[in-house]
C-alpha cells in the first residue's frame, strides 16, 4: 500500500472518530483531490456568457451521512416541487419520483428483493429470509458553491459556504460556519447542488438509519450551471444502454443548452421536440390519446391491464419521421410540417410548440370521432369483440387490442398520411397564415411556452378549427375511417384478408401499410382524394 493511500486511510479513520462527536465540534472532514485535465480541452471553447467557463482542473472524493449531505443540498425542500415545476426548475435534477425513492428507502433498509416485493408476499412464512443489505456505492454528484455565486437572483450568505481547504496532504471540507444539525437551513440558498443522485437522498426524507450510513460524493467546485447539464447527460445517457421511453423523459432537462440547440438536424435536438409533443398527446385532457401512451416502457403486467399502448419511444420514432424528419440529400420533396427546410423555396411554417400540439390534437379527435361514428363493417366487427380498451367509453374501433389505431404500425402511418397530404397542399389550406400573433392572447409569450401549457394548446385548438384547413382535416378523418383498420390477429377474419394485414407488422409494415393507406384515401372523390394522388407520385410509389 503506497504512502498516500495510507495517510488517506488514517485521515479517514480520524474523520470517523470525529463523526461521533457532534457537529459543533466537527467543523471538517478530509477529502481526496483527483485530477483530471487533457491538454485537448484547452482547445474548447469556454464561454462565461453562456455559464460555460473553463471548469475546474480536478474533484473531489469523501463521504457524508446521508441525513448531513441531504441537509446541505436542501432536497428535502425541492422535493415538494411537482407538475410543471420540473421544467421550471432551475436545477439540472429531474422532477421527483416520489415511488422510486420510497423504493430505494426500502432497498437500503432491507436490499433485494424485499423492497420490490408486495405486503402480502412480505406476510409469508421465511419472508424474512430474503432481507438482505442494501448498499448505496455509487457516488452522489454534487457542485459545491462558491463565493458570491447567484442561483434565482440570490447571492449565498457568507455563512452558509462549504469552504475547501487546500493545505495539507488532503483538502479539508469545512461545514458552513451557521452548519447545526440535519434540519439545517440557510440564510439564502443551499451551498451544495446535487448534479445526480438526488432520489437517493430523497430516499433518506424522514427515515434515519439506525446506524452508521454514508454515501459516497464526488464533488466539483464552482461547475458552471451549464457544465452541470452537460455532466447529467454524459453520466445518465453515454455511457449505457437504458429503456429508451425513460431515456426521453431525462432529454426536457437539457432544453435550454445551447451545445445541443446549435445542431438543429441533431437526432437528440429533434428527440427533445417530438419528447415534448408525446407529452401534451398523453397530458392534454381533450387529445384522444390522454393518458394512452405508454410514457415509460412498461410491460402490461407491470401496468396492471393488457389495454393496448403505444410507448413514448415508439411515437417519438414516428414523430421524427414524420412532423420532425430530417432532411437530407436527394429525399423526397415531402418534408416536415414542424421540421426545418433545406433551403428559401421550402415550406417552413411560423409554429409555436402549443400550436403543434394543437394540430396534433386536433386532427386524432377528428379522426377518433368520424371512427366513433363509422358504420363501416370493420368498425362494427371491431365493436361486437372484447377489445380490451383502457377505459370502459372507449371506442373498441380506435381504441381496441384488434386496431391498427393503437399499434406501433397504425400510428406512423397515421402520421404519416397527416403531414404527406398537408404538406402537400398547405399552399391552398393557408398554412402559413395560421400563426401564433393570431392564436394567442398573450403572443409576446410565443418563445417561452412549451407544447404542455394546457391553457395555450386549447387556445390554438379553438383557432385552428376555425381555419381553412379544419375543413380538409375533417374530410380526411372521413376518409380515413372508412379504411379496415382491422389488425392480423383480429378473430375470425376471412384467410386471404389475414394474410393481406400480415404484411403490415414489423419494419416493413411501414411501407406497406402506408401504400395501402394513400392508395385508399386516393380512390376518395374531391380535394383528398387528389392530394392523396399528388402524395403517391411525390414518394414515387
Amino acid at each position: 500500500m503506497s504512502k498516500r493511500c495510507q495517510e488517506f486511510g488514517q485521515s479517514l479513520q480520524d474523520e470517523t472518530n470525529m463523526a461521533k462527536k457532534s457537529v459543533k465540534e466537527t467543523t471538517s472532514f478530509p477529502a481526496l483531490k483527483v485530477s483530471q485535465w487533457l491538454k485537448e480541452w484547452e482547445s474548447v471553447e469556454y464561454d462565461d456568457s453562456v455559464f460555460q467557463s473553463e471548469p475546474p482542473h480536478f474533484f473531489y472524493l469523501f463521504s457524508l451521512k446521508a441525513s448531513t449531505l441531504k441537509a446541505l443540498t436542501g432536497v428535502y425542500r425541492r422535493s415538494a416541487r411537482k407538475g410543471s415545476a420540473r421544467a421550471k426548475d432551475p436545477n439540472v435534477q429531474r422532477g421527483h419520483e416520489e415511488k422510486r425513492s420510497e423504493t430505494i428507502r426500502e432497498f437500503v433498509q432491507y436490499g433485494f428483493p424485499w423492497c420490490e416485493m408486495s405486503h402480502a408476499s412480505r406476510e409469508k412464512p421465511d419472508s424474512a429470509t430474503l432481507k438482505k443489505p442494501g448498499w448505496l456505492p455509487t457516488s452522489i454528484i454534487v457542485n459545491v458553491l462558491t463565493q458570491g455565486e447567484k442561483r434565482n437572483g440570490q447571492s449565498i450568505g457568507a455563512t452558509d459556504l462549504v469552504k475547501i481547504d487546500e493545505k495539507g496532504a488532503f483538502p479539508q471540507i469545512h461545514f458552513p460556519k451557521s452548519y447545526t444539525h440535519s434540519k439545517w437551513e440557510p440564510e439564502t440558498i443551499y451551498p451544495l447542488e446535487v448534479i445526480d443522485g438526488q432520489h437517493r437522498l430523497w430516499a433518506f426524507e424522514e427515515f434515519e438509519p439506525d446506524g452508521d450510513f454514508e454515501l459516497p460524493v464526488v464533488a466539483f467546485h464552482g461547475l458552471d450551471r451549464s457544465w452541470q447539464a452537460y455532466l447529467f447527460w454524459s453520466v445518465n445517457i453515454t455511457p449505457k444502454r437504458i429503456n429508451r421511453s425513460l431515456a426521453f423523459d431525462l432529454y426536457p432537462l437539457l432544453r435550454r443548452e445551447d451545445w445541443l440547440k446549435k445542431f438543429t438536424g441533431h437526432s437528440i435536438y429533434r428527440e427533445t421536440r417530438c419528447q415534448e409533443l408525446v407529452e401534451a398527446l398523453w397530458s392534454h385532457p381533450d387529445s384522444p390519446w390522454c393518458e394512452r401512451i405508454n410514457m415509460l416502457g412498461e410491460t402490461s403486467q407491470q401496468r396492471g391491464s393488457d389495454s393496448p399502448m403505444v410507448s413514448q419511444a415508439s411515437w417519438i420514432r414516428s414523430l421524427m419521421a414524420t412532423f420532425v424528419k430530417e432532411w437530407k440529400e436527394n429525399s423526397s420533396k415531402i418534408g416536415g410540417l414542424f421540421g426545418a427546410a433545406r433551403n428559401e423555396d421550402e415550406i417552413t411554417l411560423p409554429w409555436t410548440r402549443p400550436m403543434q400540439a394543437a394540430f396534433l390534437i386536433f386532427a386524432g379527435q377528428l379522426l377518433q370521432r368520424s371512427v366513433k361514428e363509422s358504420k363501416e363493417e370493420w368498425s362494427s366487427n371491431l365493436r361486437a369483440i372484447d377489445g380490451h380498451t383502457l377505459f370502459e367509453e372507449d371506442d373498441p374501433a380506435f381504441y381496441g387490442k384488434y386496431s391498427l389505431l393503437m399499434t406501433d404500425q397504425g400510428t406512423r402511418v397515421f402520421l404519416y398520411v397527416l403531414n404527406d397530404l398537408c404538406y402537400q397542399h398547405h399552399a391552398e389550406l393557408e398554412l402559413s397564415d395560421w400563426h401564433w400573433e393570431v392564436v394567442s392572447a398573450s403572443p409576446s409569450k410565443k418563445k417561452s411556452l412549451p407544447a404542455t401549457d394546457q391553457d395555450e394548446v386549447s387556445i390554438a385548438i379553438r383557432s385552428l378549427s376555425k381555419t381553412r384547413s379544419a375543413d380538409f382535416l375533417r374530410k380526411l378523418a372521413v376518409a380515413l375511417s372508412k379504411f379496415d383498420w382491422r389488425t392480423s390477429s383480429t378473430p375470425k377474419l376471412e384467410r386471404a384478408l389475414q394474410q393481406r394485414k400480415a404484411a403490415y407488422r414489423g419494419s416493413g409494415g411501414y411501407k406497406e401499410l402506408r401504400i395501402a393507406l394513400l392508395e385508399h384515401l386516393e380512390s376518395e372523390k374531391g380535394e383528398v382524394g387528389q392530394v392523396a394522388g399528388e402524395v403517391l407520385t411525390g414518394l414515387g410509389y
